[in-house]
């Protein structure tokens, strides 16, 4: 799995794709990518993820944006030098295509903020 990396804020975002053979249908033309996020926080203050938001391309230029609250039904508060992970998936209809995003982020003080997810490329039998 090749690491993606983006830092805003002293927030690190590393996603690492993969294609999941088993849970893909090529007759079908569904393709399954996992990925595993992880989000570090190298700042001073604690920050809460509320909400995230991702920009979906599958490789004929189909666009889907996907919003809602926090990740995997969580808004975690992640403490100085503290990371959170957490795993999820996205199908395709076609063998290639790409991710990216931002998460609505806020510190103790009440600033909010947005991270960026770094765009990463989604590819069938890459792994």
């Amino acid at each position: 799995m090749v690491p993606y990396v983006a830092i805003t804020d002293d927030i690190v975002v590393t996603v690492r794709p993969v294609y999941l053979d088993g849970r893909s249908d090529l007759m079908a033309r569904k393709f399954v990518f996992g990925y595993l996020v992880r989000i570090e926080n190298r700042g001073v203050d604690d920050v809460q993820l509320l909400r995230r938001h991702w920009i979906i391309r599958d490789a004929r230029g189909h666009v889907q944006e996907v919003e809602g609250r926090g990740v995997v039904g969580k808004q975690p508060v992640i403490s100085p030098g503290a990371a959170h992970e957490y795993n999820s998936f996205c199908v395709l209809e076609t063998f290639e295509g790409s991710m990216e995003g931002t998460y609505l982020m806020e510190r103790a003080s009440g600033e909010r903020f947005r991270v960026t997810i770094p765009r990463f490329d989604l590819r069938a039998a890459a792994n």
